[in-house]
């Protein structure tokens, strides 16, 4: 078949060529890892680097995301226990992130679509669920062990 006519086959215009299908996945992994850098390199541990909590900052609650950039930055330096005395939800979400990109890489490289199931609203209900626990947990004196 002509190259003309494969580009109307509508598996052809799904798989593409390999470097095409790549593309994104790659360009997630090169920022992914660009901002990890950028976190190894610039401690959030020393004041002045990094905005303050405004949440923290007003009413002196830790929020979800408090202590991330010092787990990222942990991370970044293959310091797991530091990282998960940080922020452990965070770490958490890092290697959700990492397995969601390498599923979405390997369906990539097969030329299989990359779209997968779409989350529903009770997903997003036990995310939310699970933010507003591991919230209230570490501003209560017993869960001070989350607090970073």
């Amino acid at each position: 078949m002509s190259e003309p006519a494969a580009r109307h086959r509508p598996e052809a215009r799904l798989h593409g060529g390999l470097p095409r299908r790549l593309a994104a996945p790659l360009g997630v992994l090169a920022a992914a890892t660009a901002a990890f850098a950028w976190l190894g390199a610039v401690d959030p541990n020393e004041p002045g680097h990094y905005p303050v909590c405004p949440l923290l900052h007003l009413t002196g609650l830790l929020c979800p995301a408090c202590g991330g950039l010092r787990s990222a930055h942990a991370v970044a330096h293959g310091d797991l226990v530091a990282a998960l005395g940080a922020n452990a939800l965070a770490v958490a979400g890092y290697a959700a992130c990492a397995v969601l990109w390498a599923r979405w890489l390997g369906r990539a490289v097969r030329g299989r679509p990359t779209a997968g199931p779409r989350p529903r609203a009770a997903h997003w209900w036990a995310l939310g669920g699970l933010l507003l626990v591991f919230t209230l947990v570490r501003n209560l004196p017993f869960g001070s062990g989350l607090a970073p």
